[in-house]
C-alpha cells in the first residue's frame, strides 16, 4: 500500500514543492474519506444481522453463549463478503478503471488518480482473498473491477491490475502466481500501465510471474516459477519455462 502514496516532487522549486505537498494532502484526505465511506457501507449487512439476532435470541440465556462462537463466525463471513461486493460495486457503478499508457504519478493526472483510487480500495481485499478462499465471489469481484474472464477459468494467485488483465476460457492460474499490469518509476515520477492477456486453454504454473504487456496465446503452458518479461508474446501451443521464460517443447494437449 505504501507505494501508492509516493509522489515525485524532486527537482521542483520551493513554491512548487509546497503546491505539490498541498495537492498530495488533499488527495490523501479524499482517498481516506472515500475508503471510510465505502467500508462503512460494507458494515450495514452485519449490523442488520446483529439486530435480527437480538429480536430472536435472549442474550442472557445459556443457549446464546453456547452458539456465540458460531454467530461471530457468521458475522465475520457476512462482513467479508459484503465489503468485497460493495467495494467492487462502487468501482463498477462509477466505472473507475484506468487505461494503458504512461502517466505522471500524481493526483492531478486523471488516470493515475484512478489507479491510486482502485489500488487503495482493492489492495486490502486482494490480500484477504490471498488468505481466505471466497469461492466464486472472487471472479465476480474481478469482473466488477473490469477484468475479463472466460468460461470455466480458475484464477488463482495474485492479479495486481484487474481492469487491464484478461483471461480466455478453460484456463488455470496456479497458487502464488503473479500478474502485473503496471510499473512505477519513482525517479521519473511516472507509472506505466499495459494490458496483460491470457488466452484460452492456458495453464499458468504456481509461482510464475508475468510482467505488464505480456500476451499469452492459446494452449500455452507456463511452468511453475517462470518469469515472463514485459511485452513478451508466448506463442500458441508451446510449453515455456525458466527466467526469462523460453519455449522448452510443444504442448501435447494443444
Amino acid at each position: 500500500m505504501n507505494d501508492i502514496f509516493v509522489f515525485a516532487c524532486d527537482g521542483m522549486n520551493q513554491q512548487k514543492i509546497k503546491t505539490c505537498g498541498i495537492r498530495k494532502s488533499i488527495g490523501f484526505l479524499g482517498i481516506a474519506f472515500f475508503l471510510f465511506f465505502i467500508l462503512s457501507l460494507g458494515m450495514f449487512p452485519v449490523v442488520g444481522y446483529v439486530l435480527l439476532l437480538m429480536q430472536f435470541i435472549l442474550v442472557d440465556s445459556i443457549f446464546f453463549w453456547l452458539i456465540l462462537p458460531f454467530l461471530i463466525y457468521v458475522g465475520l463471513v457476512i462482513t467479508l463478503f459484503s465489503e468485497i461486493l460493495i467495494s467492487g460495486f462502487f468501482i463498477w457503478l462509477f466505472h473507475i478503471q484506468y487505461e494503458p499508457g504512461v502517466y505522471t504519478y500524481d493526483f492531478k493526472n486523471k488516470q493515475a488518480f484512478k489507479w491510486i483510487l482502485v489500488c487503495s480500495l482493492y489492495t486490502p481485499f486482494r490480500k484477504i482473498m490471498e488468505i481466505i478462499p471466497v469461492g466464486g465471489v472472487k471472479n465476480i469481484y474481478y469482473k466488477m473491477l473490469g477484468m475479463k474472464i472466460g468460461e470455466n477459468t480458475l484464477v488463482g494467485g495474485i492479479i495486481k491490475d484487474p481492469c487491464v488483465t484478461s483471461f480466455g476460457s478453460n484456463s488455470t492460474m496456479g497458487e502464488y502466481a503473479l500478474i502485473y499490469g503496471h510499473i512505477t518509476n519513482y525517479q521519473k515520477g511516472t507509472i506505466t500501465i499495459k494490458k496483460t492477456v491470457i488466452g484460452d486453454n492456458c495453464v499458468i504454473g504456481a509461482g510464475a510471474i508475468i510482467m505488464p504487456g505480456v500476451h499469452v496465446e492459446d494452449d500455452v503452458i507456463l511452468a511453475a516459477g517462470a518469469v515472463v518479461p514485459q511485452d513478451q508474446v508466448l506463442e500458441s501451443g508451446y510449453v515455456y519455462a525458466g527466467i526469462p521464460a523460453k519455449p522448452i517443447g510443444k504442448n501435447k494437449d494443444a
